[in-house]
């Protein structure tokens, strides 16, 4: 446990890419990442990517494949979306913050609300007590009044919305230079050095 720690979880939103993504990218900085990943989640992920996750018995092999072997010992822990013993539970474990990638709009309405009802929750409320960053990345269109008044309730609570934009004036090339987008945004709101994108007005 050190508070350069970071806490990644992916629900069942459209968008796994980023949030697959994003774990590469965090391993390969050599962050120690603790991973949740909702059922809806592994749902999202095998329709999108074709990867079959066996949330019981994880292996980072089904999500990353070669790329798993980024992970060097002891920096990624996998922690069952319904185990409330993990550390990140509580507010005594201290981390960096927290990022939801993809976040489904209810995960959404449980952070704004509180409801505690599984540890991606219950970790991302002990990141608005502890007023540590939690980073919530949204992919719905159109948004509902009740989806837009809950995405305020979390940013009044101190989250940052950072809804899954990718921009056009970088000319993206492909498909994977829209995901570099957006999860270089995050890592800009984590502070994590990156060239995953370029910047307006640098050459």
């Amino acid at each position: 446990m050190a508070a350069t720690d970071l806490v990644l979880a992916m629900t069942g939103a459209s968008g796994s890419p980023y949030g697959v993504r994003l774990l590469e990218v965090l391993l390969r900085a050599g962050r120690t990442v603790h991973l949740s990943i909702s059922p809806a989640g592994a749902d999202v992920i095998f329709q999108e990517e074709g990867k079959r996750l066996n949330l019981a018995k994880f292996d980072l092999t089904d999500l990353l494949g070669d790329k798993a072997a980024l992970a060097k010992p002891g920096q990624l822990h996998y922690h069952d979306y319904r185990d409330f013993h993990a550390g990140i539970a509580s507010g005594s474990f201290l981390t960096a913050g927290m990022v939801v990638c993809p976040c489904s709009m209810g995960t959404v309405a449980a952070i704004a609300h509180g409801l505690s009802q599984n540890l991606i929750h219950r970790a991302a409320d002990v990141h608005l007590k502890e007023r540590r960053k939690l980073v919530l990345v949204p992919r719905e269109t159109p948004l509902s009044l009740v989806q837009l008044r809950n995405l305020t309730l979390c940013a009044e609570a101190g989250a940052v919305v950072l809804p899954a934009m990718p921009a056009f004036y970088t000319k993206p090339q492909s498909l994977q230079d829209a995901v570099d987008f957006v999860v270089g945004r995050i890592c800009d709101v984590l502070t994590l050095e990156h060239q995953l994108l370029r910047r307006w007005g640098v050459s």
